[in-house]
């Protein structure tokens, strides 16, 4: 074990975090540890580039793990198998005085339990729960062997594992809940999310094969709206890895949007929005914090739906109807993710209609419901991998 400069043994985390979302909570959560702690702890693991400036040097970069959808996963699955056991060897040569796992269930876990097999001292932290209330709810249980703690992102999961009868699982906190001010329409900004025409963001996906999925059908559906004399400023905010496949598809549409790049500029539009079509994900959660009203929508390839079809246990699966615990917002799914449906429901949210007020008023109860009081959830979760620490091998 690493001694620190006053000669005090310096406590080792394993980190592992395979996407850029788990990436920044890695980082942060190393923030927070290394100001309480300073060169009493050491950092190894797996994550990306915002990991790295806090220190962190990853066993491989996470961008071999950028696989999405089924079919190709199955094309991929020696790699993905291989990183798996290089993982969970490093993690058992290092022997960290803990292993906490970030998200991206299907490898983490995998990871974690070959770690418990073979150390089961290790005490083990997943940050992010997997889904375990909206399919395959006996992981819950499963994850008793090898997870000691589950840090939840939102505040209704803590309840879902006592039920499931799951690991011991807090709330700490949503970093969404972190970034209202960049979220929500200051007085000027305010005037324009009230004026006319009304800005309608357009959000089809943050991956490629998502925006293959969505782009043609949300094109329709606007075309559609337009045709009928609804008026509207439209809005596409993307990233500049995605700008070209956007641009291809908004080619078709007969409504051009404003195409606008950059995670700054996404939040400038939100700001202003007075509506918006969406696919769904944790861009629902975003668009709720900004009181934007919204029409959700999901398409993907036959096989995973089929799949997800048969395993899905919850009557939304969009995370702001569940945070919420009503169903405000709509969503089409797969077949009912049809251009009439969208329009339809589209010429309702930008109006004074009573779907659209009936989203205001659920929106307003959001800031309570997934309040951590003065904490941000950063620090929340390194009080629980402190006091985890201090538990198992009895740190000051």
């Amino acid at each position: 074990m690493p001694a620190t400069a006053n000669g005090n043994v310096a406590r080792k985390i394993f980190l592992i975090a395979t996407e850029e979302s788990g990436d920044r909570l890695g980082a942060h959560l190393m923030k927070v540890l290394r100001q309480r702690l300073g060169d009493a702890v050491k950092f190894e693991g797996v994550g990306g580039l915002t990991m790295a400036r806090e220190g962190l040097k990853s066993l491989f970069p996470i961008e071999e793990l950028s696989i999405i959808g089924f079919s190709a996963v199955i094309k991929q699955l020696p790699k993905v198998l291989r990183l798996i056991r290089q993982t969970a060897a490093a993690v058992v040569r290092a022997e960290p005085d803990m292993l906490v796992i970030i998200d991206s269930p299907d490898f983490t876990h995998r990871v974690a339990r070959r770690v418990r097999a073979r150390n089961s001292a290790i005490p083990i932290v997943d940050y992010v729960s997997p889904s375990v209330w909206a399919w395959r709810p006996g992981r819950a249980r499963a994850m008793r062997s090898y997870v000691d703690h589950v840090l939840a992102l939102l505040p209704f999961e803590p309840e879902e594992y006592r039920r499931l009868r799951g690991p011991p699982c807090s709330y700490v906190g949503h970093p969404l809940t972190e970034q209202l001010a960049s979220l929500r329409p200051g007085i000027e900004e305010q005037a324009r999310r009230s004026a006319l025409p009304p800005v309608l963001l357009v959000l089809p996906g943050s991956r490629r094969s998502e925006i293959r999925h969505h782009m043609a059908v949300f094109g329709e559906a606007l075309d559609r709206l337009q045709a009928d004399g609804k008026a509207f400023e439209l809005v596409l905010p993307t990233m500049p890895h995605l700008l070209d496949e956007v641009s291809e598809g908004v080619r078709a549409w007969q409504v051009a949007p404003r195409i606008v790049i950059g995670e700054q500029e996404k939040r400038t539009a939100f700001r202003i929005a007075a509506a918006a079509l969406a696919k769904s994900g944790t861009v629902t959660l975003e668009l709720a914090l900004a009181k934007v009203p919204m029409v959700t929508a999901y398409r993907t390839g036959a096989l995973e739906a089929w799949i997800v079809r048969r395993t899905i246990n919850v009557t939304t699966v969009i995370l702001a109807n569940l945070v919420i615990g009503e169903n405000v917002v709509p969503e089409f799914l797969q077949e009912n993710c049809t251009a009439d449906n969208l329009a339809g429901a589209l010429r309702e949210v930008l109006s004074d209609s009573p779907m659209r007020q009936r989203q205001i008023e659920a929106f307003a109860r959001i800031d309570g419901i997934m309040s951590t009081g003065n904490q941000p959830p950063s620090v929340r979760a390194a009080d629980i991998v402190l006091a985890m620490l201090r538990k198992s091998r009895g740190i000051g």
